[in-house]
């Protein structure tokens, strides 16, 4: 699950361990997973087959990418298993890091800690796969922490988007049972004693049900 190992230190995987200055005081985090047959939208890929989830994903990547570009914050690209230092995340614009943890919970905790540990005042995280998201939304978040010390984006199955912060709170990220409809509610209730913005509800792309009636993802999917 993204755990840095010896075989994964040489190569590309060494662009991990660059220190970069920070160039603004806002800061974006991107999960992705690594690009590969049978290995990402698994959900999906049992309605639709692994070539074309493979398919759906790379589009998806390629949204996360346009829509990330030309935000005006400082950008960091975290891969679940290998760094690629040729592929559509230019590192002249997403620098790159590797994922570290056992779980999705440790895994963002430690990207925080190490992005606010640089100096960010603001940091916000998202997947790569969220076709609903815009950079609108990426800009109401970032000016939500101005006000609030977090924010978060609900995903329409119970779980989240989007997370941003301005000062490490680790306990959003334990004893939450990842990829279930609970984690939402769990997190929310970690921060009721603190100030947050929730912004507008959007569809996480899981399941063929997600996609079956969009318009983008027809050309993907055979005729009903």
């Amino acid at each position: 699950m993204g755990l840095l190992s010896s075989k994964d230190t040489s190569g590309d995987n060494e662009m991990a361990f660059d220190f970069h200055f920070p160039t603004s005081k806002k800061a974006l985090i991107i999960f992705t997973r690594n690009p590969e047959l049978g290995k990402v939208k698994t959900r999906l890929a049992k309605s639709v087959g692994d070539e074309i989830a493979l398919k759906i994903y790379t589009f998806l990547l390629k949204h996360t990418v346009e829509i990330t570009e030309k935000l005006n914050v400082d950008k960091y690209v975290f891969y679940s298993e290998n760094i690629h230092r040729d592929d559509m995340w230019n590192p002249d614009i997403f620098r790159k890091k590797l994922q570290t943890g056992s779980d999705l919970g440790e895994r963002m905790k430690n990207a925080f800690s190490d992005i606010l540990g640089m100096g960010y005042e603001k940091a916000i995280i998202i997947g790569s796969d969220m076709f609903d998201l815009t950079k609108n939304d990426l800009e109401t978040a970032y000016d939500a922490l101005e006000t609030t010390a977090f924010v978060i984006g609900p995903a329409t199955d119970g779980g989240y988007y989007l997370l941003g912060m301005k000062e490490l709170n680790s306990d959003i990220f334990q004893n939450k049972t990842w990829g279930t409809s609970k984690v939402l509610e769990a997190t929310l209730n970690d921060l009721k004693d603190e100030k947050y913005l929730l912004l507008d509800e959007r569809n996480d792309v899981d399941y063929y049900e997600d996609i079956k009636n969009v318009d983008a993802f027809q050309q993907f999917l055979p005729p009903s």
